[in-house]
């Protein structure tokens, strides 16, 4: 099969594993073979230890457009544990994306719209372009986006959440990295080049430590201050015991003496 007719490219890059939606001409629209697909190369990404980052991004226009038309036609005709498998398997997705030890990061061109957008939310970071569109607008249709709002309740402010699914209006790059859906944002033209530089600054950064970091920051979910400052004692002490802290203390040392 050519690479033009896989709906889903992955290939690793140096240390970037990059996870490609290759569905241009249904907008990159999410089925249950792109949702499996994306699974099989998170897993394969996380086994893979040159690997400091994942990036997921659409070909053509847009990152992705939702749920593809035939998977709603399976919703209105499906029993309750048919939905709830089908349910159940975008979940897994979404945990599996915390549960990767690298970032893994989106990279949204033109437009991430309901399960599109709700698949950007769900990264641990959010890079777009200067152009790009993010929305919600399942409310339309007589649908929620359900698992999606307990990530987005994470990432922006209670009031702005229930906006955003409440009136499934679109907003722009702009807008959505002051609400805390983007972390940056990047002109149209130059947007490839500087993602590629993000995702290669993380060749600069412990392994170990971005992994323990991602992993305490999600674990910290829910957890009162107490429990939370007890956490990060054991992760603390974690951290001294790598060898990756162990040698970079060693070089700040070395540094010092001879500076």
């Amino acid at each position: 099969m050519s690479d033009e007719s896989k709906p889903l490219l992955y290939i690793v890059e140096a240390s970037v594993a990059r996870i490609t939606l290759n569905r241009p001409e249904k907008r990159n629209a999410l089925n249950e073979n792109l949702i499996t697909g994306m699974k099989n190369a998170l897993r394969e990404a996380d086994g893979t230890e040159a690997v400091r980052a994942v990036v997921i991004t659409g070909t053509g226009q847009d990152f992705c457009s939702g749920a593809d038309l035939s998977e709603l036609r399976k919703i209105s005709g499906a029993s309750v544990s048919e939905n709830t498998e089908d349910a159940r398997s975008l979940m897994e997705l979404f945990m599996l994306m915390r549960q990767v030890r690298v970032p893994v990061v989106a990279a949204v061109r033109g437009t991430a719209l309901a399960g599109g957008c709700g698949l950007a939310s769900a990264c641990d970071i959010v890079l777009a372009a200067s152009s790009a569109r993010f929305g919600y607008p399942e409310v339309k249709i007589g649908f929620v986006p359900a698992m999606v709002t307990a990530i987005l309740r994470r990432n922006v402010s209670e009031k702005r959440a229930f906006e955003l699914i409440a009136r499934g209006a679109e907003i722009g790059a702009e807008e959505a990295q002051q609400i805390g859906l983007v972390n940056q944002v990047f002109s149209d033209d130059s947007f490839e080049g500087e993602v590629t530089s993000y995702l290669l600054g993380f060749e600069k950064m412990s392994k170990s430590a971005v992994a323990l970091t991602k992993a305490l920051l999600y674990q910290m979910d829910g957890m009162a201050f107490l429990q939370a400052l007890e956490t990060g004692v054991d992760v603390n002490v974690i951290a001294r015991m790598t060898e990756d802290c162990q040698k970079g203390i060693e070089r700040f040392l070395t540094r010092n003496r001879t500076g």
